[in-house]
């Protein structure tokens, strides 16, 4: 195996040699790298990923999407270990967030396939990208936040966002289909459901059809935001005037008025998404 760790990331540097232990435990021989910047997962994917059997990833979804993206299609299957903050794609595969324990699964798991959405820069992104709320959640978490609260600093910095009912004027195109709306969440989806399955993120949402759901959020008020809220943890999609869905192949995302996006929780850039989708790209390993 190929071991692909991010020392930054919160329990990079801990968790390597958790995840040695149990790689040795199982005698599995492991080749070990670590990144020093942004982009250095692709490349070490890239250019080893073919002699080994697996490549294993210990960081946040940043790193894990670097390494996923690298090897689409193509292979060899990768193991994500939660070495990060949010471990939102560990989570979403339930993947044990013991280290050691998630080794073993995943070491005894299959492997198998997920579609990803392809931005026009080549970034690969298997669950969100999008504007809003979500962006901001992701800067309001501070790393000393992060660092003592986990996943619970997310939690936090969202909600303090959705009081302030911040909006965005969004453009969204789906099979040449336009419309715009002042947005609290605009999201490109490619999963149902985040957080453990906590809150969903749209209606009917798959990862194994093909296509990306277009996910539009434009409550007027705080307690219509909170209702929304609600409506998400339930998974209740019925009609309501201020959600919208849509699906497709390729779909788009603009930001009229400049907000920066996020992609799988890594801050891009203002801007406008275009995503396409690449049916079951993704090569996981999933533990059983």
């Amino acid at each position: 195996m190929l071991l692909v760790v991010n020392p930054a990331a919160r329990r990079g540097q801990a968790g390597e040699q958790e995840a040695l232990r149990a790689f040795a435990d199982a005698g599995v021989h492991v080749a070990l790298m670590r990144t020093t910047a942004a982009g250095d997962a692709a490349r070490f994917a890239a250019a080893y990923a073919a002699s080994y059997d697996a490549v294993f990833t210990l960081g946040g979804d940043g790193t894990a999407m670097e390494v996923v993206g690298a090897l689409a299609v193509t292979g060899p299957p990768v193991g994500i270990l939660p070495g990060g903050t949010g471990n939102q794609l560990a989570r979403h595969l339930r993947t044990p967030l013991h280290i050691g324990r998630a080794v073993r699964r995943l070491l005894a798991g299959d492997q198998f396939r997920i579609d990803l959405g392809r931005l026009t820069d080549g970034r690969h992104f298997a669950l969100t990208a999008g504007f809003g709320l979500d962006v901001a959640m992701m800067r309001g978490a501070s790393p000393s936040l992060k660092r003592r609260f986990g996943v619970g600093a997310y939690i936090w910095s969202g909600f303090r966002a959705l009081l302030k009912n911040e909006r965005v004027l969004i453009r969204a195109t789906v099979n040449g289909v336009t419309c715009e709306r002042r947005c609290v969440m605009a999201m490109i989806a490619n999963v149902g459901s985040l957080l453990d399955g906590f809150i969903s993120t749209g209606p009917d949402i798959r990862t194994d059809d093909g296509l990306l759901d277009v996910c539009l959020f434009f409550p007027d008020s705080v307690p219509d935001a909170l209702a929304l809220t609600l409506r998400c943890i339930r998974n209740d999609f019925t009609p309501h005037p201020a959600m919208h869905f849509a699906r497709g192949r390729v779909v788009t995302l603009e930001a009229l008025s400049g907000q920066g996006a996020q992609a799988d929780g890594e801050i891009l850039e203002p801007g406008t998404l275009t995503a396409t989708a690449e049916p079951l790209a993704g090569v996981l390993l999933r533990p059983v």
